[in-house]
């Protein structure tokens, strides 16, 4: 049976074929299948390309060859005939190279009066295979030959391709509904948060409704650890790089960072890009018993790193992120435990907020010693260890070989969006580097001096990207406890204002978020209301103001009976203690 991805990377030899047709003066260079279609990359230069306008045109001469491609088939050829048949194409001769230096076997596939460079992994039978409604051409971008931005740019056409027409118009509902909910759209839209020029790109900007949000998620984190004994502390924003090279990450990570240069001191400065070496000075600042063992730290602070412009993407991916960080440093018999509290936090977090996750087990990869720190048996007793808090804990886990930090390995949590979609937020990682690369010690039951374990921990991660994650994944309706606004008051007219201004007053007295809106017609300050996914909003007329009640429209549930406002009020509260 032909599998979704050899129809997929059929389907880029099929757009290939119909370029060829259209584009004779077109080299393309490779296609190979992606998650949810493919794409094919072409060199047009000398020539005309398509646009934005031409898909449509190109993807009906796919349709119209597909019927003739009854059959695929592949032949060895020699290097001689490999060149011979790609002589004018410069990309297709390196790709022949790169054969030739491995030592494999060059092969030609055939469909049509089509022939490519390919190992395989195609349709045999593509007529019967594929629906010619099943594909559609998706979008047209720039790309650098082999991803190598010192090599000539190409133009990349990608297209969608599913096993039937109901999948692909499946995807591209999904698609319409994640443009809705992106985080950059509604950010702007429920004014969150923006970004400037002058400030610059990556360095996100929170409004006062951004900001609520930042801290109630902070407070909740905080909260959850502090009940697990995490005690705060305090950090400076820069720090000498030679705290980095002490704990390895200028090795790994040097080009990272942003440097800070003093006019006075010859010392050479960075903005920190994390906070474990730090934290490692705090423990290391006064000697230790295995009594006071563990000792866990915590801090909700900005870090920075000077990723590439073309990867920063809204808040998902920016240069000043903000982590609820934690460190414990604790002795080997406590690893199991301390890992097990971490997990129920991390449950009560994401099950407070309504999401599902999976936790990935990201292991070393044996193949590859040397992107690795530390003792080898260590590595194997870390990883021991926490395979057996997947499994004691039950969690839905999977091992992932080679995904390891460079000190440890650890559980990262791949937490599920509403529009099914993983995103790695939660973390937990034991480190036995960096505590013996900074001399950390205890004094243990017999009088020697033992090295403590360390362990990174977060609950939500990195906050900004959380944030982007979660503003999606509720499409900005946030539940009550986290809404900026949880309340607007809506009196009917003029004449209601006063007793609008009453429930208001309450309102605020009890701690609510409430705001009065007494501009525009009531139907257009209902309108506005729901735009920005207020939860309640209350309506004041003549009725409310005798009986000194609220008509109560509440944005999950519709309309609800006039109620007396100090039940509204209770509510309310209760909704917000239980993070509802």
């Amino acid at each position: 049976m032909t599998s979704l991805e050899e129809k997929r990377h059929t389907l880029a030899h099929l757009l290939a074929a119909a370029v060829a047709e259209r584009y004779p003066h077109a080299k393309p260079t490779i296609g190979p299948a992606v998650e949810n279609g493919f794409y094919y990359d072409f060199d047009f230069t000398g020539g005309d390309m398509p646009g934005e306008a031409d898909l449509a045109e190109l993807e009906n001469s796919m349709r119209e060859m597909l019927p003739s491609w009854s059959d695929m088939t592949g032949t060895e050829v020699s290097e001689a005939d490999a060149r011979a048949r790609f002589e004018g194409n410069p990309f297709k001769l390196e790709l022949i190279n790169g054969i030739v230096q491995s030592g494999e076997k060059i092969t030609l596939y055939t469909a049509g009066d089509f022939t490519d460079l390919c190992r395989g992994g195609h349709s045999e039978h593509p007529s019967k295979d594929i629906k010619a409604d099943s594909f559609t051409l998706d979008r047209i971008a720039g790309a650098y030959w082999r991803g190598d931005e010192k090599n000539p740019m190409l133009t990349r056409i990608y297209g969608l391709a599913f096993d039937t027409k109901e999948d692909l118009a499946a995807y591209h509902e999904k698609i319409e509904d994640a443009k809705k909910r992106d985080h950059r759209k509604l950010g702007v839209e429920l004014d969150l948060f923006t970004f400037s020029p002058l400030v610059g790109s990556g360095l996100p900007l929170y409004t006062p409704n951004g900001t609520i949000i930042r801290e109630e998620l902070a407070k909740f984190s905080e909260e959850l650890q502090r009940a697990h004994g995490f005690q705060k502390v305090w950090i400076p924003h820069i720090t000498k790089i030679d705290l980095y090279k002490t704990s390895g990450h200028w090795d790994k990570f040097g080009d990272e960072l942003f440097l800070v240069k003093s006019q006075e001191s010859s010392d050479e400065f960075a903005l920190k890009p994390m906070n474990c070496p730090h934290h490692t000075q705090i423990y290391a600042a006064k000697p230790r018993s295995y009594r006071d063992l563990p000792v866990r730290y915590m801090e909700t602070t900005t870090c920075y790193r000077d990723e590439k412009t073309g990867e920063l993407s809204g808040l998902t991916r920016v240069r000043s992120l903000t982590q609820d960080d934690a460190h414990i440093f604790c002795r080997p018999d406590q690893i199991q435990g301390e890992f097990e509290a971490i997990m129920n936090m991390i449950k009560k977090m994401y099950g407070t907020l309504g999401m599902e996750f999976r936790a990935r087990l990201s292991f070393s990869d044996s193949a590859k010693p040397e992107k690795y720190l530390g003792d080898p048996q260590l590595w194997k007793e870390a990883e021991a260890t926490i395979l057996e808090v997947a499994k004691k804990l039950e969690l839905n886990y999977e091992v992932a070989p080679g995904e390891a930090a460079f000190y440890g390995p650890k559980i990262d949590i791949m937490v599920v969006d509403a529009l099914g979609r993983e995103w790695q937020c939660a973390t937990e990682q034991l480190d036995f580097v960096q505590p013996q690369r900074f001399s950390l010690e205890y004094t243990d039951s017999d009088g020697t001096k033992k090295t403590p374990v360390m362990i990174h921990k977060a609950l939500l991660g990195t906050i900004d990207r959380f944030m982007g994650v979660y503003i999606e994944h509720t499409a900005g309706a946030f539940p009550t406890w986290l809404a900026p606004i949880q309340v607007r008051v809506l009196p009917v007219s003029e004449k209601h204002t006063e007793y609008g201004e009453e429930v208001l007053a309450q309102l605020r007295t009890a701690g609510i978020r409430a705001e009065m809106d007494d501009g525009d017609s009531l139907g257009k300050r209902i309108r506005n209301a729901k735009g920005l996914k207020i939860p309640y909003v209350l309506v004041i007329g003549d009725a409310e103001s005798e009986a000194k009640t609220v008509t109560v429209e509440s944005r999950d549930e519709g309309k609800l009976d006039a109620v007396p406002v100090g039940d509204f009020v209770e509510r309310v509260k209760k909704e917000i203690a239980n993070r509802a």
